[in-house]
């Protein structure tokens, strides 16, 4: 059995806000074991944002204040290997080192995927899954803007902040952006060489049928047999 790795990216601004709706109304994580190298991380290594049973009725700035909050850079960190940077031990290497080096795992293993979407970009997300697996979906996939992160008014110094705490996630973002219409304009392009070849080869046939010439068989013009006409008078 062939598996494929496929994923859908957002941006992170948008996926950021949306992230911080859905906790303020009571979801958690609680569940995820966020095993790394065949362990899972000490509280130490990964403290908790809020005590008691879950974050709900939290403010943005709260969400933004928490150091250890996984949704700052959560693409990145879904996407790499954290192993090469001693999984949540943050004392394992430098900073700014362990960011490259997520950021750099992040994009290989994007890369590698038989493919990726954004949610950005559906009908282009939707041609891109129908071209690669090569099948069609019953409908066509549909933008809708209206998210619970566009229903939050936030200001440009909020939105800076959230950038900045998303630095990896942003970069990313434009690495994608950039590889994913890199592989729609190459499917777009082998969709026309392709349907140039049909139709080439279309008009082909239809020329060498025109060239055949036109042969009358003894059944064109040919008058019923007295057999045939006997039995047609019987049946009268």
């Amino acid at each position: 059995r062939k598996f494929y790795y496929i994923t859908l990216l957002r941006d992170p601004v948008s996926r950021y806000l949306s992230e911080w709706r859905h906790v303020q109304r009571g979801a958690t994580w609680k569940t995820s074991l966020h095993m790394c190298d065949g362990r899972t991380p000490t509280p130490e290594e990964l403290p908790s944002c809020y005590e008691g049973t879950d974050w709900s009725g939290c403010t943005l700035q709260e969400f933004m204040d928490c150091p250890y909050n996984l949704a700052n850079n959560r693409q990145v960190r879904m996407l790499a290997d954290l192993s090469l940077v001693g999984c949540y031990n943050m004392s394992f290497i430098p900073e700014n080192k362990r960011a490259q080096i997520l950021l750099e795992s992040a994009k290989k293993n994007l890369k590698d995927m038989a493919f990726f979407g954004l949610t950005e970009f559906q009908r282009k997300t939707q041609y891109l899954f129908e071209r690669t697996f090569n099948l069609k979906f019953i409908r066509p996939f549909m933008q809708y803007n209206s998210t619970r992160a566009g229903g939050v008014e936030v200001d440009n110094n909020t939105i800076r902040r959230i950038e900045e705490l998303n630095d990896l996630d942003m970069q990313l973002y434009d690495y994608a952006k950039d590889l994913f219409q890199q592989r729609y304009q190459y499917k777009r392009q082998l969709e026309r060489m392709e349907q140039r070849i049909r139709n080439r080869e279309e008009r082909l046939l239809h020329r060498s049928n025109e060239a055949l010439p036109k042969e009358e068989t003894e059944e064109q013009g040919r008058l019923p047999t007295e057999d045939y006409m006997s039995h047609i008078i019987e049946k009268w």
